[in-house]
């Protein structure tokens, strides 16, 4: 189902590819391919090595020569040009099968460079970060019409501009329908209504404190240096999230929720449950007849 849905939520843009590929563009793939593959995308220009701990660069960088030096040198690869076109209809995608029925819906979004990306993260937090969220209260706490409820940002992925996603699992007896109008509701709630001061704040108190524990061990530590140099050429562009957090306002999120969970920006999936069906037993041959 969430192939069917990204291949119809993009026209032109990778994302719309399952992670490694069609199964038909797998098994062509050849031994050559994959190593010319290798040596344009692995190569100096187009790494990031983040080093942390009480070490000294005297005895780092032998350690890392040793590694890494004997990597030929190549240009950095060209970026990617392919712009996926803004959505202008609503599309959708039913699967029916004998199975457990299921609800997603996604609307697309700018990448992390965008100035409201913290916007995002503020609207992905308060909708649906863990029970205390509106969604799972109100669909599976409050209503009881769900097994889980959850939407994220930023999906397959945000280094290109990817999905808003939304998603809800009906309980027996409940509906994909149902599962839809009632993220709709939700969601209408944060395009007309003010957020809380509360949930706001819980929001940027979450964040800040996910951040920085995110520094609390060398690992963490030289994942992030290593992350944010990747994405913004500046590993201290780490530090100016705080600032980007704290300046979210109510006023931001009702614009962006206004922006972009639109119609005809809405690209939805579903599995519908239909009962298997059963083949007729085939007649077993008389004895002495036709094989």
């Amino acid at each position: 189902m969430v192939e069917e849905f990204l291949a119809s939520a993009y026209v032109a843009h990778p994302y719309r590819r399952p992670g490694v590929g069609w199964e038909s563009e797998i098994s062509q793939v050849s031994a050559t391919e994959a190593t010319t593959f290798h040596e344009k995308y692995y190569v100096p220009a187009n790494i990031v090595i983040a080093v942390v701990g009480d070490l000294k660069a005297s005895e780092t960088m032998p350690v890392l020569e040793r590694y890494f030096a004997p990597i030929p040198a190549a240009p950095r690869p060209e970026p990617m040009t392919t712009v996926e076109p803004p959505q202008v209809a609503e599309k959708s995608v039913i699967i029916r099968e004998a199975t457990q029925p299921f609800y997603i819906e996604g609307y697309h979004r700018p990448d992390y460079l965008d100035p409201d990306d913290s916007a995002y993260d503020a609207i992905s937090d308060i909708f649906s970060n863990g029970r205390t969220a509106r969604l799972y209260r109100s669909l599976v706490r409050d209503h009881s019409i769900a097994a889980e409820a959850q939407g994220f940002s930023g999906f397959p992925g945000d280094k290109y501009p990817g999905l808003f996603a939304v998603y809800a699992v009906p309980l027996p007896g409940h509906t994909p329908d149902e599962m839809r109008a009632a993220i709709h509701k939700e969601l209408d709630r944060l395009k007309n209504e003010d957020v809380t001061d509360a949930e706001l704040e819980r929001f940027k108190t979450r964040s800040r404190a996910d951040l920085l524990r995110g520094l609390a061990d060398n690992e963490g530590l030289a994942h992030e240096l290593a992350e944010y140099q990747t994405r913004f050429g500046d590993w201290r562009e780490l530090f100016n999230q705080l600032h980007k957090i704290d300046a979210v306002n109510k006023a931001d999120i009702r614009r962006v929720a206004n922006k972009i969970f639109t119609d005809s920006n809405r690209t939805s999936a579903r599995i519908e449950f239909v009962p298997p069906q059963h083949k007729a037993p085939q007649a077993q041959p008389t004895a002495g007849g036709a094989q």
